[in-house]
């Protein structure tokens, strides 16, 4: 133990001393399966502070414990409503990562007992009581954290609205649906920059396994919870096949993954450690985690000196580049495997000056429409342009327009998507002197 630490004779119960990662001792107050550090000086009366503070927050008193969804409740209360819900086809149809997830979030909603005013779980609280504002000041409790605050809306309101197609219904209205979400700006986890992944391959050079990690992460695309599956068996002339894990048992077909087997990253595996049936494996020799990869990746970051950097991090540095190369939305849903354009757009603009990228791209974009109108056989007419260019004013890009991206071919066409009408209306004179205005205008941008 530490210098500091052993010169003491600390004897305080369900004090901890430890040693961190960076080799200096720290002292810990577990309780109850939880834990809070000390950070002020052992002996002064800060100290003293902490630690009773630390206790008081560890104590299990009855705000504390948590209401299990299996206690009894009394029919038609809100924690035997969720009791049902629990077992339904619908919850189980979740994942078991977003099983857990919606549980831990609807239990501590039946835990709380700050709004009642006997001091109860609201978990007891019949169903016939429930109002959109038990359900908002429910909402508020965690208004300091605007996602948890949403996520307890959310999952109650899919609660209620299983509840309401029950046959017969379990609840006649959704108190929730009147509750809106709280509105705030964030910009995720924070996007690798170029000279972060420089800092982090001079760490760990090529032949490590931190670097074979970063290198599947990047090249992939794949996250992480389906890169620590990834091993010899799925890649095949060229290609990388899987089966994704997120929202695998909401779909009745599997839905198959190919992303192409770039050589860089080929040649990075033939020179790295790999285990049998996965490339990455642990100091055991079995297969990641996805939450223990996550932890040791998080070590190997700090290591370089970059702890504001994690594995999802790295996957928009990837969406990143291959946006700023030409990649078009539907071109990184198949990368990425996302299911909607939007999640393509959000991941794009939460980059540092993602809006004023797109802007600046949408008007290198506007000079090749208006030079493959004039060019092209059949010339758009101005009403098509109109059309465009208030499709221009949103920022975001113009799915399906732009030019055709190396590597990216195979599967997502780079055409020009927009169709003109096959029956446009004649010209009029005043239509004629606009497009030769827009055609002089073009040429001398151009």
């Amino acid at each position: 133990m530490g210098r500091c630490v052993a010169a003491m004779e600390i004897d305080f119960p369900y004090l901890s001393p430890e040693i961190n990662r960076h080799g200096k001792p720290v002292l810990f107050v577990r309780r109850n399966g939880r834990r809070i550090r000390i950070r002020e000086k052992p002996g002064s009366p800060e100290f003293m502070d902490a630690y009773r503070e630390a206790l008081q927050r560890l104590s299990p008193t009855p705000a504390a414990q948590p209401v299990k969804a299996h206690q009894r409740f009394s029919t038609g209360t809100l924690g035997w409503l969720g009791t049902k819900y629990f077992v339904s086809d619908e919850f189980q149809a979740l994942d078991p990562k977003s099983q857990r997830n919606r549980r831990n979030i609807l239990e501590s909603c039946f835990a709380e007992t700050s709004i009642s005013k006997e001091g109860r779980p609201v978990g007891f609280c019949p169903l016939h009581l429930l109002t959109s504002q038990t359900i908002k000041a429910l909402r508020d409790l965690k208004k300091d954290k605007p996602g948890a605050a949403n996520n307890r809306r959310k999952y109650l309101s899919s609660m209620f609205g299983w509840a309401i197609e029950q046959s017969p219904p379990l609840m006649k209205t959704n108190p929730a649906r009147d509750v809106r979400r709280i509105k705030y700006e964030t910009e995720g986890f924070h996007t690798w920059t170029p000279q972060e992944f420089a800092q982090f391959e001079a760490r760990h050079p090529l032949g490590t396994k931190a670097h074979l990690a970063l290198a599947l992460l990047l090249f992939t695309g794949t996250r992480r919870g389906d890169m620590v599956t990834l091993g010899r068996q799925h890649v095949r002339d060229g290609w990388l096949r899987f089966v994704p894990s997120k929202g695998r048992k909401q779909t009745k077909t599997v839905v198959l993954s190919e992303k192409p087997w770039l050589p860089v990253l080929e040649q990075i595996v033939k020179t790295s450690p790999c285990g049998d049936l996965t490339f990455l494996v642990t100091e055991y020799g079995k297969p990641f985690t996805a939450a223990g990869f996550g932890n040791w990746f998080r070590d190997r970051c700090n290591e370089a000196d970059l702890p504001q950097c994690t594995a999802h991090g790295l996957r928009k540095m990837g969406a990143t580049r291959a946006a700023e190369n030409g990649a078009t939305e539907h071109q990184l849903m198949a990368i990425f495997d996302w299911k909607t354009p939007g999640q393509a757009r959000t991941s794009i603009q939460r980059r540092p000056g993602g809006k004023s990228w797109l802007a600046a791209r949408w008007r290198s974009l506007k000079r090749t429409l208006i030079r493959t109108s004039i060019v092209a056989p059949t010339i758009l007419r101005l009403s098509h342009l109109s059309k465009i260019n208030r499709l221009g004013k949103r920022v975001a890009g113009v799915e399906g327009l732009e030019p055709p991206t190396p590597g990216f071919g195979d599967r997502c066409s780079g055409q020009l998507s927009y169709t003109p009408n096959p029956r446009p209306r004649p010209c009029r004179s005043r239509d004629a002197t606009r497009l030769l205005k827009l055609h002089r205008r073009g040429r001398s941008a151009l």
